[in-house]
């Protein structure tokens, strides 16, 4: 294999990697959205949580890191929960804009409340997989990359099977479509609603913690959400199936434009195909069109 294929073909597996940490914060976005139409730019700031939480349970207590995965999961759903439970649903009937102001100024003060209880330095925590590599043709495969696309999948099919096999996602999903024909059928709704967040707190929380040994345990995690969402416009926004896909091609398209485009494109890039398919395809890859004609 010469070089030029040998790039590709790591670049390929370090963009898949990174994709799939965006396709699970998209994915978190998209399910908060269609249950609730709450477009929730806190979902980044959990992110933070999960990673602050997973540092001081590592470092601090000494946990191992598994059991401080399940910890932070739980704790970071049970956080969500509430969050909707005792403040998102106050705003039930308003406008959309009242649930965006709102999730930003939840967020503003996540990650402020963050800041003064742990300090801004960043910071790191050791994984089982750190500084470990598997050699594959040639390719150098980290094997927390490994570890990053295996529980991606894993939640993802964990949340395929709860969704179309269970009561509780069957529910999920009327709710999701139809509010009161939902509660109308004896659907709790709010109860479900807030489910789903917590739900949404799970893919944060696996995110978070997955993605911190990469990235450093900073407050600027946050910024993921960011990159989410042109997965999401790019994918579709409202489609799960879109959220997936276009996680994973924001994280190859930047790992390309890192390498074989002009210094610096690679940070704005994501952003250039969310003006891009906003432009061009505004309903995405996936997504379903819809418009009006005037």
């Amino acid at each position: 294999m010469n070089d030029f294929w040998l790039t590709f073909a790591q670049l390929t597996v370090n963009g898949i990697a990174v994709g799939a940490i965006y396709a699970l914060v998209a994915l978190g976005i998209v399910l908060i959205y269609k249950a609730t139409e709450v477009l929730n730019f806190a979902h980044g700031d959990l992110l933070v949580v999960s990673a602050f939480s997973a540092w001081g349970l590592i470092t601090v207590w000494g946990l191992p890191f598994w059991l401080a995965l399940m910890i932070t999961v739980v704790g970071v759903a049970l956080f969500a929960f509430a969050l909707d439970a005792l403040v998102i649903r106050r705003i039930a009937g308003q406008p959309q804009f009242a649930g965006v102001m709102l999730t930003i100024a939840l967020a503003f003060m996540i990650r402020g409340a963050v800041s003064m209880l742990f300090g801004s330095e960043s910071r790191n925590y050791p994984t089982p997989w750190s500084q470990q590599s598997t050699q594959l043709a040639g390719v150098s495969i980290a094997n927390l990359q490994l570890v990053i696309l295996g529980v991606s999948m894993m939640v993802t099919l964990v949340l395929f099977f709860f969704f179309r096999f269970t009561r509780l996602g069957v529910a999920m999903q009327a709710a999701s479509q139809n509010q009161l024909a939902a509660y109308l059928n004896g659907v709790r709704v709010k109860r479900v609603n807030s489910m789903v967040w917590a739900l949404g707190g799970v893919t944060a929380a696996f995110a978070g913690v997955l993605l911190a040994p990469i990235t450093l345990v900073d407050i600027s995690l946050w910024f993921v959400t960011l990159k989410a969402l042109s997965a999401l416009v790019l994918g579709g926004f409202g489609s799960i199936p879109g959220a997936i896909v276009g996680g994973l091609l924001i994280g190859l398209i930047e790992q390309y434009a890192g390498v074989y485009m002009p210094d610096g494109t690679k940070d704005i890039v994501a952003y250039l195909v969310l003006i891009a398919v906003l432009i061009v395809r505004p309903h995405g890859l996936l997504g379903e069109a819809h418009g009006r004609r005037v």
